[in-house]
């Protein structure tokens, strides 16, 4: 008996537009703004994103863009991202990159292409993105099939995440994020760090246990992870006194009495006195990106290498034990490992705090105006809390805060000491101010480096945030006028003109704010804070003291302590 043979149906694949399928992606990773300047060839991700639940925040430069992104990864630890067109829109993200690739901030840049199946325009606005990215990303890759979206998303936020974090460039030709695809996302999963081993720490403990004088170091690494519970409690155990880098304050509350400063500069300060005279230095966090705090010689003290991955070694860096693992569960070994205090001699250590604690204070209440670095680093302290945030641009004001404005809390001070741009100061605050805004928020930029972004307090306002900008104003270039003198060379081509600030504040919805004597300063501030909304204070600054105080008198003082 026979049958009828039976109907087979075509069950047809079901598929999405490879850009909705990208944006899935990043809503599986947790991607909650996108900072953006797009062009034409962003438009298939900018539809995209129009019916997502993630948040398209307009800049007015591929830099603000960027630096904002970046900025979200170094305060949260995921990555932040940025989109952009293809050529020029692309180029614009280069600094940026740089910025977060030394920096050691999770960041994801998406960026445009004409179509790779078919040429529309010849080479118009065309340059090797990826291959201009690769030096200064952890990965760069072109996206050239929509089925690879889930699996190249997945690896880019694990690679910019993953320490040591860096940059990560995507590139998405138009017509692939114009395709049908049929692959689903890849959901993230949780990374753990492997704990460094009894053996080595032990050496370490060892190493220690026979120092006279030793010294913990904290740096940068430090402030990317929560470390700050298990530092604390290895030092006020141990009772061996820390010095930290610029990008390492505030891991460990500053204002201990075990906290002997910050290595603004590489030497030649009081605290090198107590680093020199140490025979052993605990380094935690800290890599040789960041302006070294202190330079090793051959036959001179010896370092542990505390950190997530193996020291980058060269000529001033060469550690003798390395402490490899997850930072703050090998901090909290190692503490169990040494069970209480370590006898050392702590009596020199303690008179180089009295001399930097004495330098500090000295010149925090002077009358002069324009304002002296001294003055006007005092008064933001007095009027930021402990958990509120100064974002810092680059220039000779960076050495000044990282040497007299103590930090209380981990990312309370946000400041560059790898690439050492300029340009950053400004979008890196207006992310603190998004992320915490019930904290206060500021800005510290020199009147060349914000004016290099300044467009951004236009995103500022719109935006909504809550912040002063405080812009140091000597109309001119001043770290590089400062090491000009130092040099002995003439004083000449580094000064230009500003724009009234009050006015230019004012003309993006902003509030600005003129500050006439050195007695205004805090009441101005005060007043700004009070009133929300986004304010300019145009501050003249006096940095005669450069010469004074970091030269002359470091050479006087310190050679005698």
């Amino acid at each position: 008996m026979s049958t009828a043979p039976q109907k087979i149906e075509n069950i047809a694949t079901q598929t999405t537009k490879a850009s909705d399928l990208f944006v899935q992606a990043l809503e599986a990773e947790g991607v909650e703004h996108i900072f953006a300047v797009p062009g034409e060839e962003n438009l298939d991700m900018v539809e995209s994103l129009r019916t997502s639940k993630i948040k398209l925040v307009l800049t007015r430069h591929e830099q603000g863009a960027a630096f904002m992104a970046a900025t979200y990864g170094r305060l949260t630890g995921k990555a932040g991202v940025c989109m952009a067109t293809l050529g020029p829109g692309a180029t614009n993200f280069a600094t940026p990159a740089a910025y977060a690739h030394l920096g050691g901030m999770p960041l994801i840049m998406l960026t445009g292409q004409k179509p790779i199946k078919k040429s529309k325009q010849g080479q118009f606005q065309i340059i090797d993105i990826v291959g201009l990215f690769d030096p200064i990303c952890k990965m760069s890759k072109q996206i050239v099939h929509g089925n690879t979206i889930p699996a190249l998303v997945r690896e880019a936020f694990r690679v910019a995440e993953e320490e040591r974090p860096g940059a990560v460039l995507l590139e998405l030709p138009e017509d692939i994020a114009a395709e049908d695809t049929n692959e689903h996302v890849l959901p993230p999963h949780p990374r753990h760090y492997a704990v460094a081993g009894d053996a080595v720490l032990d050496e370490a403990v060892k190493l220690i246990k026979e120092a006279k004088m030793p010294l913990v170091l904290i740096g940068a690494g430090a402030n990317r992870k929560d470390a700050r519970g298990a530092l604390s409690g290895f030092i006020q155990t141990t009772r061996i006194p820390f010095f930290v880098t610029q990008m390492g304050k505030g891991v460990v509350d500053e204002r201990s009495e075990l906290c002997l400063g910050t290595a603004a500069l590489s030497d030649g300060d009081y605290l090198h006195c107590a680093i020199n005279r140490a025979d052993l230095i605990i380094n935690v966090g800290h890599d040789v990106v960041e302006k070294p705090p202190f330079f090793m010689e051959e036959g001179g003290k010896k370092v542990i290498h505390v950190n997530y991955k193996s020291a980058q070694v060269d000529q001033v860096y060469f550690p003798q034990v390395e402490v490899v693992g997850d930072l703050a569960a090998s901090i909290e070994k190692l503490k169990d490992k040494l069970d209480g205090e370590v006898k050392c001699n702590t009596s020199y250590f303690e008179k180089i705090r009295n001399e930097v604690e004495a330098h500090i204070i000295e010149g925090a209440d002077d009358s002069r105006f324009p304002i002296i670095p001294q003055r006007f680093v005092a008064d933001t302290r007095k009027v930021m809390g402990d958990k509120d945030i100064i974002a810092l641009d680059n220039g000779i004001y960076k050495i000044w805060y990282a040497r007299n404005y103590k930090a209380y809390e981990p990312n309370t001070v946000l400041l560059d000491n790898a690439l050492a741009t300029m340009g950053a100061g400004l979008p890196s605050a207006m992310m603190a101010a998004m992320l915490h805004p019930d904290r206060r928020v500021m800005a510290i930029c020199g009147d060349g480096g914000f004016r290099m972004n300044s467009q951004e307090m236009e995103t500022a306002v719109r935006l909504g945030l809550n912040m002063v900008v405080t812009v140091l104003n000597d109309s001119s270039y001043g770290m590089i006028r400062w090491k000009q003198s130092h040099a002995g060379f003439e004083d000449w081509g580094l000064e230009f003109g500003n724009p009234d600030f009050v006015k230019y504040a004012a003309s993006y919805g902003a509030t600005g704010h003129r500050v006439d004597s050195a007695e205004n300063l805090v009441p101005t501030f005060e007043k700004a804070f009070e009133a929300g909304g986004v304010h300019l204070v145009d501050l003249p600054v006096d940095y005669s003291e450069n010469q004074r105080v970091l030269i002359d008198e470091l050479a006087e003082k310190v050679c005698l302590i």
